[in-house]
Order: structure tokens, then sequence, then C-alpha cells
């Protein structure tokens, strides 16, 4: 087989490929004797169908597939042994193929498109700033913080009387404007009303100071304008219920409210464990020691935004954007030219980064090790488990939930790609100047506007 490469400029060239039956002749052949083996057809004896029926049935299918797979991994030898570093994938030149015969023709030649990776120079040095945000902690936080977890660890208790935000159980039923019941109108015998969701005012006002057993006539579809609303109450599909009008009795068999929990030793042991945390001091603490870690986390990732933004900006870098333009229809069958100019731009530079950040690796020498995956992963696993409020799970509980993450090769990629990102902005914090300014959370959300 034989490959040459002619360099139409800096970022495009063309890959001529011409390939001769020696080069696949004897992998077809050794295809068709395994289908030989292997088909059953009927008037033959399972081994037995003779080559002619095989090559004549499969020959040219097998022909083509042979080809597609030597052309493929003689082009990746290829782009290895020049060192070429391409974008995307060879594009076929399909106008140049269309007039290839597979049946007639022993000798090949097709041609493909290269997008060639562009050289980078980093255009970003220590007279540039990046600043740093260090968020303040407030009381209110603190006490949001606290309230979350009240909330969390609360629970429904029994209520006589009915109020605004109270859960009601109970009966509902058609009733006619004599306030009939309609036996044949919509019911439940087991429905769930919140009050608070009730959008009409003096509706909502009727249901509350309501005991046990009282009954309130109102209309459904003023109370609740939201078909799926609806639904839910009347335990219906959604389309059933588009043309309901009229009134309906509510009656109360049971009144819930939530009760958020109380600050102490009973809320500790259930967020932290059993004794971990033995006073609201040390709970107040380990507070503001969360609220800290998090405030960190989102301190840490504007300023990782800013650091590419900022190289991406400064670092001057073309890109082979007709080529790229093709490849990303090829590639993406359902999606048209017009999405793909609208979209190319976030395109662009989500390549630019990854292009600066493998420059950066590899000029740095950043190696992964199965102890930095591991460690990543637990710390992942850990955020994971106290979103969820497992703030207890072991060291051991944490590791293997870790390690069966890693087994999964799209967690493994992620937490790889986050690794390698975190070491090239730790590099690029090397090289430019970062400034410390402290701010309230409100002036650091405003960033983001």
């Amino acid at each position: 087989m034989d490959i040459t490469r002619e360099n139409i400029d800096d970022l495009n060239a063309v890959l001529k490929v011409n390939i001769a039956k020696i080069d696949y002749a004897d992998k077809v052949e050794n295809v068709l004797k395994d289908y030989r083996k292997k088909a059953n057809i009927k008037g033959f004896r399972p081994g037995m169908v003779p080559i002619g029926v095989i090559k004549k049935m499969y020959g040219n299918a097998v022909k083509i597939d042979e080809i597609n797979k030597a052309v493929s991994e003689n082009i990746r030898k290829y782009l290895i042994d020049e060192k070429l570093e391409i974008l995307g994938d060879p594009l076929p030149k399909i106008d140049e193929h269309e007039n290839i015969n597979f049946e007639t023709q022993e000798d090949f030649s097709f041609t493909f498109e290269l997008g060639l990776a562009p050289s980078v120079n980093l255009g970003i040095s220590n007279k540039d700033k990046v600043t740093s945000y260090n968020i303040a902690i407030d009381e209110k936080m603190k006490s949001d913080y606290v309230a979350n977890y009240t909330r969390r660890f609360g629970e429904f208790k029994k209520a006589d009387v009915s109020e605004e935000k109270d859960i009601l159980k109970g009966k509902i039923e058609a009733f006619d404007n004599e306030e009939n019941p309609k036996p044949e109108g919509p019911a439940s015998d087991d429905s769930t009303l919140a009050i608070d969701i009730i959008k009409d005012e003096d509706i909502r006002k009727a249901f509350i100071g309501k005991n046990e057993n009282d009954a309130i006539n109102f209309d459904l579809k003023k109370a609740f304008p939201n078909d799926n609303e609806v639904a839910g109450l009347l335990k219906m599909k959604k389309e059933d219920v588009t043309d309901l009008v009229g009134n309906f009795r509510f009656t109360i068999r049971e009144i819930t409210r939530f009760h958020p929990a109380e600050v102490g030793t009973e809320l500790f042991n259930r967020i932290y464990g059993e004794g971990v945390i033995n006073s609201e001091e040390e709970f107040m603490k380990k507070i503001e020691e969360e609220i800290s870690s998090g405030l960190k986390r989102e301190s840490e990732f504007k300023l990782m935004q800013d650091i590419k933004k900022l190289t991406n900006e400064k670092t001057d870098l073309s890109l082979p954007e007709d080529f790229l333009k093709r490849w990303l229809l090829k590639v993406n069958e359902k999606t048209t030219s017009e999405q793909v100019d609208k979209e190319f731009d976030t395109f662009r530079q989500d390549l630019k980064w990854q292009l600066i950040r493998n420059k950066v690796a590899k000029d740095n020498e950043v190696k992964i090790t199965d102890e930095e995956m591991q460690k990543e992963a637990e710390t992942v696993t850990r955020y994971q488990f106290q979103q969820y409020g497992l703030f207890y799970a072991t060291d051991e509980q944490i590791s293997n939930y870790a390690k069966e993450t890693l087994k999964r090769e799209d967690d493994a990629k992620r937490i790889a790609d986050k690794i390698l990102e975190d070491k090239v902005i730790g590099h690029l914090k090397e090289v430019v100047k970062i400034e410390d300014k402290s701010v309230t959370v409100e002036e650091f959300n405003k960033l983001f506007e």
C-alpha cells in the first residue's frame, strides 16, 4: 500500500492512498473460508457449501469491508509514523470515489482531506493578571445552611386545625349546582392537596382553619388552572381533565404539617453520625467549614474559567475552519449547516482550549497516576454522598464506591480529564500573576451575570 501526502497550506493536507489486490486479497480469502465453515444454507451440509457460492453471496461485501479496514489501519499507522497531529478524522473526497467499481476493480485509489493541528505558542506571561475571589461568610449564609439541615431532617406531623402551608388528605368529588354529589363525575377517595399551591386567594382562605371531616366546596379549575395539578388531585390522566369544569367538594380526612428538626444532639447525630458533633458550638464550626469548602470550590471554578478565557484570548491560534465544519456535518448527520455555523464559535473556543491544554500537558510532562485517579474518584464520591446528606459514610465505603466508579469507562475518562485540567491550570497559575480580592457572595454572583 502506498500513501502520499500533499500539504495544501499549514492547516490542510490531502492524503492519497493506493491499495493493490495484494494488500487485501489474503484477508478476503480467509474471511470467506471462515464464512464457509459457518454457513447454513439450504441444500448444503454445514461447512460443505462450495466456495464459489460463498463468494457470490458475500464476496463483494467482504472485499469492501477488508479494503476499508486496510485503508483505515494504514492511515492510522501513517499518522503515527509521521507524527502528524490532525483535528477530527480524515474526510474521504466522495466526488473522487464515485466512479470506483468494487466488483470489477482490483486496485484502488482513495483521497482523504486532513485538518492539521496548528502549532501552539502560549500568549500569556507574568504580565497578565487574574483575580482570585475570596468569598466572605456572613450570618445569612450560616442561618440558611442551618435552616436547610433542619428542613432536610424535619418531618410531617398531624395537626388539628389547618394552616396555609399544611397538607390535606381526603376525598374529592364532583358536585352539581345544588351541591349534590355527581355519581358519574370525577372523584378520588385518596387525594392529597397542598393548601399553599391553590392559585385563587379566596379559595385558599376557605381551606384554612378547618378540622378533620370538614368539607369545602370550590371551583376546581379556578383553584388549579394547571391541568397537571388537577390530574394529580383526581388521579386521572392529563388529557382527561382538559375540558373538566364545575364545582368539587374536598372532605378532609387528615391534616399534616411540616415541622423542621430542632437543633440539638439528635439532629447532629443524624447528619454526621453518632457522637461526632456534641454541641451547638461544634455544629456551627462544622457548618462554617462546610460553607468555606463550598465557597472555595466556587472561587476556584471562577479562577479556572478566567485563566482559560485569558489564555484562549491571548493565544493566537488558527484552525482549518472549513474542514472542521464539513467534518462536524459528517459526524452529526442530523445537524444542518446553519446549526454548525451558529454553534461553531463555541466549538472553536472549546477546541482551542483543548489544543492549549494538550500543549501545556506535553511540555510539562503531565502524568496521571492510578493513585490520583482513586483519590479524585473518592473526592467526587464524597461530594455526591454529601449532596444526599450522607456525611457519615466511612472511608472504606467511599473507597469501594470510587473503585466501582473507575471501572466504568466514561466515568474514568471524565475523572482523568478533570485531573489533567487541574494540573494544566496549576501550571498556568504559575505563569500569570494572581491577585486576591475579598468579595461578598452578592458581588461574586454578579460576576456571572
